[in-house]
């Protein structure tokens, strides 16, 4: 029996060094949201910065430096704030962010991908209704520790989960409140506050950072230059407290779609070209048929120029 308790516990680690989170933007299956996707209602605004050190084991020397604080908001016509050794950006929310279905907002950075792979540099996720007491997304991150990867090292994307940076620009790391809706010091339909903390990709215990279970994160270490650690470009919200009703979208819509509710293989009426989207952004299906049968569709929430529409 002593030995069946060892092999259990060995099977379940490295199971869990097999487990596979969604790909990068592009792939299949992928949850990146596309900056210009519909499902934004809104951008974080008044981000506070903190910048970290250019290197984490020389606290005194310089600081990241590049980019405007500014940054964040969604209008800074792309600009970023670097934040250096675990910097941190702190955004407030007006109306504040609703736990609503799926995801509920999104955050952007400027990685990049490259044939090599995806250079890719994190940070911890963290939201707030007081501004006091934040609540951390449980993060996750597999990228094998024992090595690291080095100032321009890449990451592959389905060995990492809830931590901001996972996509590279131009694609936003979705988040849902219903992940840390059981923390007492927190409100789900009321965060006022989104923070993000850089995450240290080193691999030496005296200056790593860790996820939910206990695992060095590892990210692009050292990198010891102005542009250095996590780069915020921009939150976006999905679901705010000021959302229209279902029925006010409805009123209010430039397309008319009939039924809706509606069932996947039923025949469908729109009133112009229809661009459908999923709850992640990505378009699953477009025509400029006034009538045609709907594809098969999971069920769930779907959104189109000017409305919604349930599958079921």
């Amino acid at each position: 029996m002593k030995y069946f308790g060892c092999f259990l516990v060995l099977f379940i680690f490295n199971f869990s060094l097999l487990a596979q989170y969604a790909p990068q933007a592009g792939e299949e299956n992928s949850t990146a949201i596309p900056a210009a996707s519909p499902l934004f209602v809104g951008w974080g605004t008044d981000c506070v910065v903190t910048r970290g050190p250019l290197d984490i084991t020389d606290p005194g020397g310089a600081t990241a430096g590049a980019g405007f604080a500014e940054a964040g908001n969604g209008t800074s016509d792309n600009q970023t704030t670097s934040l250096g050794d675990g910097g941190t950006a702190t955004l407030t929310f007006e109306p504040a962010v609703r736990d609503g279905e799926g995801a509920d907002f999104a955050v952007f950075e400027n990685g990049f991908g490259s044939p090599q792979g995806d250079f890719l540099e994190l940070a911890f996720v963290e939201v707030s209704s007081d501004g006091e007491n934040f609540v951390r997304f449980p993060a996750v991150s597999l990228t094998d520790a024992v090595e690291g990867i080095g100032s321009f090292g890449t990451l592959d994307a389905t060995k990492i989960h809830n931590l901001a940076g996972k996509y590279y620009g131009g694609f936003g790391v979705p988040f849902d409140l219903a992940e840390v809706a059981d923390s007492a010091f927190l409100d789900v339909q009321n965060v006022t506050h989104v923070r993000l903390i850089d995450v240290v990709g080193t691999n030496d215990p005296e200056f790593a950072t860790y996820d939910a279970a206990g695992n060095a994160v590892i990210d692009p270490y050292p990198t010891a230059f102005p542009s250095g650690g996590f780069d915020l470009d921009a939150v976006g919200v999905i679901h705010a407290n000021d959302d229209v009703s279902v029925s006010e979208v409805v009123d209010n819509e430039v397309i008319t779609f009939f039924p809706n509710p509606v069932r996947a293989g039923e025949a469908v009426r729109v009133t112009g070209a229809l661009r459908l989207f999923d709850m992640y952004g990505r378009l699953v299906f477009a025509t400029e048929e006034e009538r045609f049968v709907l594809p098969n569709l999971a069920a769930g929430i779907y959104f189109y120029d000017g409305g919604r529409v349930v599958v079921y």
